[in-house]
């Protein structure tokens, strides 16, 4: 008998998107404004008991300008998410800074063992630059460590 899982990753982990793709203006749309992300159901995916926070970014930046981003996970009962409590966060923390075109992504990992059943990630990006420099960010979350395998 072997103790080795599946070596077939995509049976082991759900990958779900977490919010809509946003842009971003310094000192304009949606610079330093809260993304709500969408409600996703944890008994649909088998309990799975931790994730990965993954939000992915492209950033244009002047010299000596930053992208920043801070989140928020959000737990609850209802599955609208009306009793929404913190389960883990991360303040604004710099991503990227300039000059030029920077592309890449924060990761975190979460454990969800004592979380309620649905789950939402919102998170802020913040450029710094008063004018000019912009963003685009996407959001995913990943599921693992299921009681059965992800639907």
């Amino acid at each position: 008998m072997s103790l080795m899982g599946s070596r077939d990753i995509n049976s082991e982990i759900a990958v779900r998107r977490a919010a809509a793709n946003t842009a971003v203006t310094a000192g304009g749309g949606g610079d330093n404004s809260a993304v709500t992300g969408v409600i996703i159901d944890r008994a649909a995916l088998g309990w799975a008991e931790s994730l990965v926070v993954a939000i992915l970014f492209t950033t244009t930046l002047a010299a000596a300008q930053t992208l920043s981003v801070g989140w928020t996970l959000q737990h609850g009962e209802d599955a609208g998410l009306s009793d929404a409590a913190t389960l883990a966060s991360a303040g604004a923390a710099v991503v990227a800074t300039g000059a030029g075109t920077v592309a890449g992504q924060l990761e975190a990992g979460v454990s969800l063992r004592g979380a309620r059943r649905y789950v939402r990630l919102n998170f802020t990006p913040d450029l710094s630059a008063g004018a000019t420099d912009t963003a685009a960010l996407a959001a995913a979350l990943v599921f693992g460590g299921a009681n059965r395998l992800p639907a």
